[in-house]
Formats: structure tokens, C-alpha cells, sequence
């Protein structure tokens, strides 16, 4: 028996890092915007002979082999043990692989674990109603990273599409936009900045500030809030001049949580894409590097892919991706 899982990456819109417990729960009507897209994450389980678990990274070209036992103390790959473990799987191995860049900002950690929960979920035949696979999958993330995690980035995994995660008190709720993916997906430009980052550092230190009391960090929240809600309401108008100006506030709001949020190096880059044509840009999740994504009009795509390509760039083609995660048996 063979079982495959995959599950979408996104890109982060606008109100990120608000949706960490418990930020959201002091700046009411917190919402995120995410588009899943098809860079995914993926993974697939093989029966063993043996009662033992062999894991294998092709990402960072690491294999391992386990008793049930020795699961929860690795520390090579903690997220794939310590799930194994979760979900009670044995004699099995498992493997996995992204196709999004290491460090990127699109959540490609949260996208393949949740397609590992899909496979293992199915290997195992265990069921879990609603979203309380994607509970396992923030618990555990939460275990390896050792800080609190974010909720949005399950959802465009678990189920695709462009949506509102909004951010209420006993959870969170998924609303999906009512826009066409396609006109999205032909005014961004994505690429790869060749800076990874780590987003649980920046976040971490970004919540602890918050928790403390301070001020800058939660005025800049509250705007972060607030353009957040602007975007939405202008995507689903169809207004791409506001959804253009209200990316460009959430960025300028961003870099002001943190010194490291932007580099030269990214502002480089965005300022090529500017001269070219683009109208606004950010980088995703929690910056510091990663991925940056422009809104470009449409006429003005070919120009911003050839200017932050020549200036050191890796263009990443994507589509909006519809589909978020899908398990087959074979």
C-alpha cells in the first residue's frame, strides 16, 4: 500500500503575525488574507517488512531510521518523528519533499505538515471531524519550533483558494473571497529574494514585545488590523488600484515590528520592481528574506519578472491554487 498527500503553499496578503495566540485576541476583528498556490508540499508513506519508521527528507537529503520509542527525542527531523509518533504509526516509511524554496516565507513547513497529517491520518485510518487535524498540526509544529505558532497558514493547505481567516476569540474562521483567482494570479509577480529566513525568531521576539506592553508594537498591529479589512474589502470589488495601495501600507506597517524585517538587499529588489512597473510590494510571512511578491498590472508582469530576475531574483512561476489537500491510496 501506498499513500500520497500533497498541500498547497500561499502567499500571505496582508495581517500576518496578528493571527498568533493569543495577539489576536487584543486587536478585535483581526483577520488574515491568503491565496494558496500550487508550489506544494509533499509527502508518502510505504509499508515496511518490520515494525520500524524510516524517514527521509529529499529537501535536506536526510534518512533516518527508528523504533516507536526513539521517535519523540529526534532532533534530526523533529516535525516528521514526532507526528509519526502523534498519529501511532508504525512500519512504515515515510517521505517527503517541498517544492517551494528552503526559508521562502510561504509556509511551506505548515504545508507539508499538514500533508503528512493527511497521509498519516489515512495510513492509519483515524478520522478527525472539522479542523482538529490541523490542531495536531499546530500542536506539534508548535513542539519542534518551540514558540507559538500562527493559525492561518493550515488553512490555505488544508483547504486552497484565496480566503479571510478571521481571527475570533475559541478560534479561528475561514471565509472565502468571492474573486476570481485568475485575475489575481495574472497581476503578481513571485520570486525567491536567495535570503532564507526564520520566521519563529522574528515572530517570537515580535510577541514577546507585545505580551510586554508595548505600545509601538500594538499601534502597529491595530494598522496591520485595519489594512487587512481595507484589502479585503477591495479584492472583493475588484479594485486593484486599493488592493495595490492597501499592500503597500500592510508592508510599511510590517517593517516597523522589527529592524530585521527588511534587508538592503530586499529593498533592492523591491525598488527594481517598482521602476518596472509593479505598484506595491511585500515580502512574505515574517520577512527578513524569503519570498517577495509584487501587484503589477498585467501590461507591466513581463517587465518586474525581467527586472528582479536580472537583479539576482529567482522567479517562481505559480497558480492560484484551487485545490488544498488531497490524499490518494494506491
Amino acid at each position: 500500500m501506498r499513500i500520497s498527500a500533497s498541500a498547497p503553499t500561499r502567499i500571505d496578503l496582508a495581517g500576518g503575525t496578528i493571527d498568533i495566540w493569543p495577539l489576536y485576541l487584543f486587536h478585535a476583528g483581526a483577520q488574515t488574507l491568503n491565496a494558496a498556490i500550487s508550489l506544494r508540499a509533499r509527502a508518502w508513506i510505504e509499508e515496511r517488512p518490520d515494525e520500524r519508521i524510516e524517514l527521509v527528507s529529499e529537501d535536506i537529503d536526510k534518512q533516518e531510521n527508528f523504533s516507536f520509542d526513539q521517535l519523540p527525542d529526534d532532533e534530526t527531523l523533529p516535525l516528521l518523528a514526532k507526528l509519526c509518533h502523534r498519529f501511532g504509526a508504525r512500519g512504515i516509511r515515510l517521505t517527503t519533499r517541498g517544492e517551494s524554496p528552503a526559508g521562502a516565507g510561504i509556509a511551506g513547513s505548515s504545508a507539508l505538515n499538514v500533508a503528512i497529517c493527511g497521509a498519516l491520518a489515512a495510513y492509519t485510518r483515524q478520522e478527525f471531524a472539522g479542523e482538529a487535524l490541523l490542531d495536531i498540526a499546530k500542536d506539534v509544529e508548535a513542539q519542534v519550533i518551540k514558540v507559538p505558532t500562527g493559525l492561518q497558514d493550515y488553512r490555505p493547505a488544508f483547504y486552497g483558494g484565496i480566503s479571510a481567516v478571521e481571527l475570533h476569540p475559541g478560534g479561528p474562521i475561514r471565509v472565502p473571497l468571492d474573486l476570481d483567482a485568475h485575475e489575481l494570479e495574472r497581476r503578481i509577480v513571485l520570486c525567491y529574494t536567495g535570503e532564507p529566513r526564520n520566521s519563529g525568531t522574528n515572530n517570537w521576539e515580535i510577541t514577546k514585545r507585545h505580551i510586554d506592553g508595548d505600545q509601538h508594537i500594538f499601534d502597529c498591529f491595530e494598522r496591520i488590523r485595519d489594512t487587512a479589512a481595507a484589502m479585503r474589502e477591495a479584492l472583493t470589488r475588484g479594485d486593484w488600484d486599493a488592493t495595490a495601495a492597501c499592500l503597500a501600507t500592510e508592508w510599511e506597517n510590517r517593517k516597523r515590528l522589527a529592524p530585521g524585517v527588511t534587508t538592503p538587499g530586499i529593498e533592492t529588489l523591491i525598488a527594481r520592481a517598482m521602476a518596472a512597473g509593479a505598484k506595491a510590494a511585500k515580502v512574505c510571512g515574517a520577512g527578513g528574506g524569503g519570498c517577495l511578491f509584487c501587484l503589477v498590472p498585467p501590461a507591466d508582469v513581463a517587465a518586474v519578472r525581467e527586472s528582479l530576475a536580472d537583479g539576482g531574483a529567482r522567479i517562481l512561476d505559480f497558480r492560484v491554487e484551487t485545490t488544498g489537500l488531497d490524499v490518494t491510496r494506491a
